[in-house]
């Protein structure tokens, strides 16, 4: 039997949009496509907590 393992990125509180295995980790992590991840980065920045709060739908808080 093979294991995959994800790799997790490095810095977890920001998204780095510029690696494609970062995009892809964050966009299977918060449940969207990659364009949504683009942008709800776009959107509130590279932050993965405001990103996340941008994605469920909550009221988003300044960090």
């Amino acid at each position: 039997m093979a294991y995959v393992f994800e790799s997790v990125p490095a810095q977890r509180s920001r998204i780095d949009m510029s690696n494609p295995s970062e995009v892809m980790y964050w966009a299977k992590q918060f449940g969207c496509s990659q364009e949504q991840l683009r942008q709800a980065v776009a959107q509130v920045g590279d932050s993965s907590a405001m990103v996340e709060q941008l994605l469920d739908g909550k009221d988003l808080l300044a960090l």
